[in-house]
């Protein structure tokens, strides 16, 4: 079992599409966006954007042989008809007329252009919405070991520019190089019709030399996009490790080490850049010297044929029109190219997201989580993070349905492990962890995740309104329950007193909050959720000893009449649970009360009288800093050793009695 979740683990973070990395492999991916089966209104937009598509494109064809016909008019090739009259009406009206025809053409040819694009733009942007909303599904069903491993800057880049990089390429390949391929069609078969298959020849040669440079130019400069890519998102990632790290900032005084962190990234940046954009004179340069020298060579051969006569002047201009038509799809392709390569860069990364399978998965017959009463237990629990470390070595303990039990110990014990795997942010090595008699490994993670209220000691909030992130705990939520679940947390009086009350925003991660009032929220959004089992973790062991009272007994009450499993950094705060759990090492070493955890002496006994002595020396600082402040109102201090050595007052009788 073991080896079979660390391959899991191992597949998790390697997997990507065989695929992912090529034109081909894209569409494949996309194809099923772009020709959803649910959807056949997109299906027909899709239909008649190709209609569109070819009836533009045989307008453009016919837009050289009016500029051709047009000019054989205006020169007379041909012969005049035999009349004045006629010859008059025939000198005005064919120049015209042609004239009036090719503008008439250009227009058809905008016009359907135009029409398909705006008719496919819903198909695109479907697509680029549906990839993005599977991509941001995708990211929460993968595990947790997955999101402590990520940057969340570069997260976000590779997300940005993956979604622009779908939309590119649906753009590209529907738009651009299916129009691009039929053109370059038409023109070969015109050119053979009209002329001859020395034309041809030149624009195949002009073609293949043309897409050959395009190419060898675009691979070269894929590898400089790479590490522009590279650079822009490392500079991303710098900016917001360092804003969201705005107080540790100025706490060290490191804006200028920031500052210099990020310019250092961002001159990567640059000269990536400077590349990136020298690399691009030079695929343009080339692509126009061999675009030029093609046109050259086949007008030369027309202009040989109209000075012997074979060819009129109009048929000089058409194989001049036909070529310079030939060039903008040439043109495309070029930039077709670079852009589906760039876009496949752009994308690749979020295809690798999309290709790893999450380490934590619901077994294929799973089924919804029935609690009864709450009864969790822990069933000879193993675990480790990486192989070679062990975190938890066969533990075995219950939490009854309605009672507290506590587990405590020193720091890297594994105390907050146990509460990760009972939501199952990891799978068990080996062993089990049973609510009511059901494997959590058996149920659906929803289901589980429902059934269990966490208040973590970091409470995280969303950058929103305070009503908002209290109503997180259950959606449907009235504001009058949202109110009152804000009210048996204690904090109802201090919202109210905000100016915009429940309205109040909390900022980024809940800053503009206290460390209290941000635990208030997390209680109040917990008690609205209504979880038959509550789980703490360390929940007050970062707050002070008033605030932490206050904390406490809104814990108290929300804790009565559930099943509550506390992580406990602060012993004082769990002197009241039915049974204490002492970790170490990650094997239980002691449990019992409180009481009884005192009366063996042990490890617990150690910690408890450690953090008594901490407490009373802070205390002793704090009743010091009073005494300085006000020496005329308060007594002298008392020499704790002078009464430690003094003998003990004797009591009076009736006291004694």
């Amino acid at each position: 079992m073991t080896s079979d979740r660390q391959h899991n683990k191992k597949n998790e973070q390697s997997r990507v599409p065989g695929d992912g990395g090529t034109l081909w492999g894209t569409v494949v991916h996309l194809w099923p966006y772009i020709w959803p089966a649910d959807r056949a209104d997109l299906k027909l937009r899709v239909l008649g954007a190709m209609l569109l598509l070819l009836a533009a494109k045989l307008a453009t064809i016919a837009v050289p042989f009016t500029f051709k016909w047009a000019t054989d008019a205006l020169v007379g090739a041909g012969g005049a008809p035999a009349t004045a009259s006629d010859w008059l009406v025939w000198a005005l009206a064919a120049p015209i007329a042609m004239t009036i025809a090719y503008g008439g053409m250009r227009i058809v040819m905008a016009v359907l252009t135009q029409s398909r694009d705006g008719l496919f733009a819903n198909v695109s942007m479907h697509a680029v919405r549906r990839i993005a909303y599977r991509t941001f599904v995708h990211m929460h069903e993968l595990s947790l070991r997955f999101h402590l491993e990520r940057k969340t800057g570069g997260l976000t880049r590779v997300l940005e520019r993956g979604r622009n990089g779908i939309e590119t390429i649906v753009r590209v390949v529907i738009l651009q190089l299916a129009p691009t391929i039929i053109e370059l069609a038409l023109i070969v078969g015109v050119l053979m019709w009209q002329f001859d298959w020395r034309y041809v020849m030149v624009i195949l040669v002009t073609v293949w030399l043309y897409m050959t440079f395009t190419y060898y130019a675009t691979e070269w400069r894929i590898g400089i996009r790479r590490k522009m890519n590279d650079s822009d998102t490392d500079a991303n990632v710098k900016a917001i490790d360092s804003l969201l790290n705005y107080e540790t900032v100025k706490y060290f005084s490191a804006e200028e080490r920031e500052a210099a962190r990020y310019d250092r990234a961002m001159a990567r940046y640059e000269d990536a850049s400077v590349k990136a954009y020298t690399s691009l004179a030079v695929l343009n340069a080339g692509q126009a010297i061999i675009f030029t020298i093609g046109l050259a060579a086949a007008m030369v051969m027309c202009a040989y044929e109209v000075r012997s006569g074979v060819k009129t002047v109009g048929d000089f201009v058409l194989i001049n029109s036909m070529m310079i038509q030939l060039y903008q799809p040439l043109n495309f392709m070029g930039m077709v190219y670079r852009e589906i390569k760039q876009g496949v860069i752009d994308i690749e990364n979020m295809f690798s997201i999309l290709g790893r399978e999450p380490e934590v998965k619901d077994a294929p017959a799973a089924a919804p989580l029935k609690v009864t009463s709450g009864t969790v237990k822990f069933e000879n629990v193993a675990f480790a993070y990486e192989p070679e470390r062990r975190i938890l070595k066969n533990i075995s303990f219950e939490v009854p349905a309605g009672k507290t039990v506590a587990v405590v110990g020193p720091s890297g014990a594994g105390k907050s492990t146990i509460s990760r795997l009972l939501f199952r942010f990891y799978d068990l090595a080996a062993g089990r962890i049973l609510i009511d008699g059901q494997d959590i490994a058996k149920v659906t993670q929803k289901s589980l995740r429902q059934a269990i209220g966490m208040v973590p000691q970091d409470t995280v909030l969303f950058n929103d309104t305070i009503r908002y992130n209290i109503r997180y705990g259950r959606r449907e939520a009235s504001d009058a329950e949202v109110e009152e679940a804000a009210a048996l947390a204690q904090i109802d009086t201090f919202i109210r007193l905000a100016p915009k009350g429940y309205e109040t925003e909390v900022g980024e991660r809940g800053l503009k909050l206290s460390g209290g009032e941000k635990q208030r929220v997390a209680i109040a959004r917990t008690i609205l959720k209504g979880p038959p089992i509550l789980l703490l973790d360390e929940a007050t062991s970062a707050l002070d000893s008033h605030t932490e009272k206050e904390i406490q007994d809104a814990l108290d009450r929300v804790s009565k009449g559930r099943t509550t499993l506390v992580i406990a950094h602060r012993l004082s705060t769990i002197v009241g649970a039915d049974e204490i759990i002492v970790l170490d090492k990650g094997e239980i070493v002691e449990r019992g009360t409180h009481y009884g955890l005192l009366a063996a002496k042990g490890l617990y006994a150690s910690m408890w009288n450690r953090q008594r002595e901490a407490e009373e020396a802070r205390e002793k600082l704090a009743r010091a800093g009073e005494d300085d402040a006000a020496p005329n109102r308060n007594p002298p201090p008392v020499d704790d050793t002078a009464l430690a050595a003094a003998p003990a007052p004797v009591a009076p009788a009736d006291a004694a009695e």
